[in-house]
């Protein structure tokens, strides 16, 4: 089995999922070395039954399979559908390839299990292991049985935040990934992955009212059905194009069609004006300049 790059997504991600998956290929000199695959929530029934609970930061949550971010368990799900073989790289749905994986996928790892980026917060909490991008040696994560661990993590057996801040492994095995293989919502000279992680400004969304749960954000404690914050513009006009005109080389070369986008914009899985922004984006370049 070649090495893989999984995306992970649910149906509001779709589509930011399948630009991501476009752009490892696209910024690869060595694109046939590696497949993409993107896992669909919605092919895990496990993920999709109504009424499950999490235990998340020490309290029980009910399980959304509508949630923004439903997809996040599939972080753990690589080393089982590869058959615990070879390497993967893992990305969240709003991941962007701006240099070759393949550099990555062929990274030395120091006989670790597996690598991510050492994440300072920007609420000032402590740091914390990213899952969002791993690179993992699925030979030596036999522990990470997928239907085991959904079983547990509804079963209460472990806290779903400390599951995916890599809390409950040894901590021995996990290495350190370059900070640019995970850039937060940065666009700079060395960026190799672009993660969109602030989920209120993600590009694709600017305007649309708010459709994650807020129960992580005190400002928004009170709001309600009548009242849903707004998606904000990005701050970084450049992220914005590097995006949409990656969504335009896949309507030019018909790997997506300008229906499908329209039915995304029906559905407020993008923004209503993202036609538009991809006339305006056609043909852009990001040009790296000196460090």
């Amino acid at each position: 089995m070649k090495p893989t790059v999984f995306v992970q997504a649910n149906a509001p991600q779709m589509l930011g999922a399948r630009i991501s998956a476009y752009s490892f290929k696209r910024a690869s000199r060595a694109s046939d070395d590696f497949d993409v695959r993107i896992l669909n929530a919605n092919d895990f029934p496990g993920l999709m039954r109504t009424g499950q609970t999490v235990l998340r930061d020490g309290f029980v949550r009910a399980w959304d399979p509508a949630d923004l971010q439903s997809f996040t368990p599939l972080r753990f799900a690589a080393p089982s559908l590869t058959g615990f073989e070879g390497r993967a790289v893992v990305v969240d749905p709003d991941c962007f390839a701006v240099d070759d994986v393949a550099e990555l996928l062929n990274s030395d790892m120091d006989g670790k299990a597996i690598c991510a980026v050492w994440q300072q917060p920007r609420t000032g909490k402590e740091p914390r292991w990213a899952s969002s991008v791993m690179l993992l040696d699925c030979e030596k994560l036999r522990h990470w049985d997928f239907d085991s661990l959904l079983r547990d993590l509804f079963a209460h057996r472990f806290d779903y935040l400390r599951w995916n801040r890599l809390e409950l492994e040894d901590q021995a095995t996990i290495g350190l990934l370059d900070p640019e293989w995970n850039s937060f919502d940065v666009l700079g000279p060395g960026t190799k992955i672009l993660h969109t992680t602030r989920r209120r400004t993600q590009p694709w969304k600017s305007g649309l009212p708010v459709d994650y749960t807020l129960h992580e954000a005190k400002r928004f404690r009170f709001a309600s059905a009548i009242w849903r914050p707004r998606y904000a513009r990005h701050p970084d006009r450049n992220v914005e194009a590097f995006i949409y005109s990656l969504l335009a080389e896949m309507i030019d070369s018909g790997l997506v069609s300008a229906d499908e986008v329209k039915a995304e914009m029906t559905a407020n899985h993008i923004r209503h004006d993202s036609l538009k922004l991809v006339g305006r984006y056609r043909g852009w370049e990001f040009v790296r300049t000196a460090a």
